[in-house]
């Protein structure tokens, strides 16, 4: 099982919208995307630290394997 990259807000944006999410709203700095009936909010840092992104993940419902495959597209 790969590690979690240290990647900013945008990258894991990008990353999921490669996975079929879609922007929603934002407020601040917290983005909301959607898909289907799962949704995750992104903060947009620099650099997310790795509790932050295996939540997001989590929130998702996107494995790792999955997120990084999209990651690096």
């Amino acid at each position: 099982m790969p590690k979690l990259p240290v990647i900013s807000g945008i990258e894991a944006i990008k990353a999921l919208e490669r996975l079929g999410f879609t922007i929603v709203r934002q407020r601040g700095s917290h983005i909301v995307l959607r898909r289907n009936s799962s949704g995750c909010v992104v903060p947009n840092h620099r650099e997310l630290k790795l509790g932050t992104l295996s939540g997001v993940l989590k929130q998702a419902g996107v494995s790792l394997d999955e997120f990084i495959r999209a990651l690096h597209v």
